[in-house]
């Protein structure tokens, strides 16, 4: 049985130090990829607060694939280049979007987030997936979570 208890008093960098600890400790001996985002998703869920959606994309055939994740039923495929999952995995970059609603072409999936931050995971230089987070709360999320699950997506993107 595994048991992670993150503090919610603790601030905000060793929350996210914890948080890819505890998926480390998780993926370490895991090579089923799809078990391993499941994990991490259910994770990301108990270690950040203030989310209604959290979890993966991954890339298959030159577009995302709705990977494992908790929240509301979502979009199972997104292109390239369309909406903050789409524009992050053709980037490779990290897409930080205080309010959805400004962001040109976001696709809502669940009509409560307000706010999103989206991770590609990269190996190689290549992407593989890309997490995703979505709030209900305006600007939840800033360049300290950006930079928190930056580090989990590195730490993950062999066992991914």
């Amino acid at each position: 049985m595994y048991e992670f208890a993150p503090d919610p008093q603790a601030p905000k960098g060793e929350v996210y130090h914890d948080l890819c600890q505890a998926a480390q400790a998780l993926v370490a001996d895991e090579p089923d990829r799809v078990a391993n985002m499941a994990n991490v998703a259910a994770l990301i869920w108990q270690f950040v607060p203030d989310l209604n959606w959290a979890g993966f994309y991954r890339v298959v055939d030159g577009g995302l694939i709705l990977g494992p994740f908790i929240g509301k039923p979502a979009c199972i495929r997104i292109p390239f280049g369309q909406g903050v999952c789409g524009t992050a995995a053709a980037s490779g970059t990290t897409q930080l979007v205080p309010d959805v609603h400004a962001f040109p072409g976001h696709i809502a999936c669940d009509g409560a987030s307000r706010s999103e931050l989206v991770v590609p995971v990269l190996r190689d230089g290549r992407v593989l997936a890309v997490i995703d987070l979505d709030s209900p709360s305006l600007a939840r999320f800033d360049a300290q979570d950006a930079a928190g699950i930056e580090a989990l997506a590195a730490a993950l993107s062999s066992a991914i």
